[in-house]
């Protein structure tokens, strides 16, 4: 079970663009990859979801501005996320799930506002 690392969160005006990176301590070949967030007073819903074999599923709200990529020599997934808005706010976290296991990372927390 791999431990997972997110970084690149921070305050962004709304329009602008963040890259999140979730850093596993293993290979993460075998994993499917996922980027979930939690705004205050809501449930953690899944953001963008990538499997071992790259297909991609995004939540709707996000599709065609948010980006899930994984560098598997790096044992890294990435959150490109453009033209944010105010709705993205949350604290946003880095999943690997295996068969019958997860692993989750600490969280970041990603502010849109201006």
């Amino acid at each position: 079970q791999v431990q997972l690392v997110e970084s690149g969160g921070g305050l962004v005006q709304p329009g602008g663009s963040l890259r999140l990176s979730c850093a596993a301590s293993g290979s993460i070949v075998s994993y499917v990859m996922g980027w979930y967030r939690q705004a205050p007073g809501k449930q953690r819903e899944l953001v963008a979801r990538m499997t071992s074999g790259g297909s991609t599923n995004y939540a709707y709200s996000v599709k065609g501005r948010f980006t899930i990529s994984r560098d598997s020599a790096k044992n890294t997934v990435y959150l490109q996320m453009n033209s944010l808005k105010p709705e993205d706010t949350a604290v946003y976290y880095c999943n690997a799930h295996h068969l019958l296991l997860d692993s989750w990372g600490q969280g970041t927390q990603v502010t849109v506002s201006s």
